[in-house]
């Protein structure tokens, strides 16, 4: 899939800016670049200076000056992509991006497909397909808690981890293989108590793995939380609150929202996406039905919900929406939090049932806290109850965690295969057997870092990249 074409793409945001970056790779990039760039005095020529440097000079197309750039020197294997390869800082004009991006596909080189210079870095070596999988998270990171995640993964730190697991089943395949050699001697050279040991050590390694990806993906697309209750209870205004705006139309008709709206706001380093739900009400109104069938909707895919109630409810409607949201989840692992809105209306009295009721109706596990929307009352307890509800304990202990569900499903049927090596192993299975077992794993972890892989795979992974990268 290498090719000698020398690419080119412009690099950084579509649109006019202070500067601009067009990128030139793969043979010949510097001599192309040397044929329209004029140093000051006219005594430099690029293909003349050294790796690692910048130059300063017109770009001229014969003799027409299209702009007054710096120039980035990159050769082979010291670069990006392994290849020789430029840069070139223009101003941000989007028409002399273009002209410098025709003169150069003018004089032979083509424009880069998306993804096409990691891909490059991939081919050559620069990298594994799990870090340059990295490079897109990184690019697309809009919290510090993605940005943590998609720096490990790129420097290597899931390489690393599912290299040492495939050069440990290596090892002990290359043993079960000679014993193939000697099968009519019926001897024995890998020794089965201490590949056992292995085996239930990598599966548990594999299994934390596999674990980490619930963390993994809300890191990295934004931790949903539904924010469900009855009408007028306040879903709305609480929005509203968190988000510091007018997001929500506030009334007190009730059954305003009908639709779901969302927005993602960043907390302490975490994208969290909230999720304002039409509220739960019988109703013969179509459209609102539509909205409630929505809200129901959100529920099931959201990590955390919020469950709005009004103080000023009797019990059997706190009960009803309790109970409802409740069933909804079922037993699925999601965090329910309780929020008694209104909270600036109750009198001791009042609030002694309120604890009542919800004492009868929720579980130890379910958070529960009283707060008042329209005031802002106890919102940074809710902020830590937020946060407390989603386990970064791996993230600040720079553990390994998943956030792509190639990896995720690689590792799943990696771990199959190696139950079954496990089994047959515990059962007095044959070396040939159990060798085909752990060369399934070893083909489901090379097909994480690249070392197994297609075209085809290779295509979808890269035609999500941006153009230039």
């Amino acid at each position: 899939m290498i090719t000698n074409d020398i690419i080119c793409a412009i690099s950084t945001p579509q649109g006019n800016g202070a500067i601009a970056v067009i990128r030139l790779s793969g043979i010949g990039s510097i001599e192309l670049c040397d044929k329209f760039f004029q140093s000051p005095k006219n005594d430099k020529r690029l293909i003349d200076q050294s790796a690692n440097t910048i130059h300063f000079g017109g770009l001229k197309d014969n003799d027409q000056l299209i702009d007054e750039v710096l120039v980035s020197i990159f050769r082979n294997p010291h670069s990006y992509t392994g290849e020789d390869s430029i840069e070139i800082s223009c101003h941000g004009s989007e028409y002399i991006q273009q002209q410098v991006l025709q003169l150069f596909i003018k004089a032979g080189a083509r424009l880069a497909r998306p993804g096409e210079f990691t891909m490059r870095a991939f081919l050559n070596g620069k990298m594994d397909l799990s870090q340059a999988e990295a490079v897109a998270d990184l690019i697309a990171s809009a919290s510090a808690a993605s940005h943590k995640v998609a720096i490990q993964q790129m420097r290597g730190g899931f390489s690393n981890e599912i290299a040492v697991l495939r050069g440990q089943l290596l090892h002990f395949i290359s043993l079960l293989e000679l014993e193939l050699d000697f099968s009519e001697e019926e001897v024995e050279f890998a020794d089965r108590k201490q590949l056992n040991h292995l085996l239930l050590n990598i599966q548990q390694v594999i299994a934390k793995l596999i674990n980490s990806f619930k963390l993994g993906n809300v890191i990295k697309n934004g931790i949903p939380v539904a924010i469900v209750g009855q009408t007028n209870v306040g879903k709305s205004t609480l929005l509203n609150r968190i988000l510091n705006e007018e997001k929500a139309i506030v009334s007190e008709i009730a059954g305003t929202t009908r639709d779901v709206i969302e927005d993602v706001i960043n907390i302490e380093g975490v994208a969290f996406r909230f999720i304002d739900t039409a509220g739960i009400r019988e109703t013969t109104d179509t459209i609102e039905t539509i909205g409630i069938e929505r809200t129901f909707d959100r529920i099931d895919k959201a990590s955390v919900v919020l469950l709005l109630i009004d103080a000023s409810d009797n019990e059997h409607e706190i009960s009803s929406a309790i109970k409802k949201v409740k069933d909804r989840i079922g037993k699925a692992d999601k965090k329910l939090i309780a929020l008694v809105n209104k909270m600036d209306q109750l009198d001791k009295a009042k609030e002694t049932i309120i604890d009542n009721i919800l004492s009868k109706n929720l579980s130890t596990e379910d958070t529960r806290l009283k707060i008042s929307a329209q005031t802002g009352k106890n919102m940074e307890q809710l902020v830590f109850e937020l946060l407390s509800a989603v386990n970064l304990n791996a993230l600040n202990q720079n553990e390994v965690i998943i956030t792509n569900i190639r990896h995720y499903e690689a590792l799943q049927r990696a771990s199959e295969s190696l139950q079954r090596a496990i089994e047959g192993l515990n059962t007095g299975l044959t070396g040939d057997f159990l060798a085909q077992d752990i060369r399934e794993t070893l083909h489901y972890l090379g097909e994480i870092s690249g070392e197994i892989t297609t075209n085809e795979v290779l295509s979808n992974i890269f035609k999500n990249f941006c153009i230039g990268k």
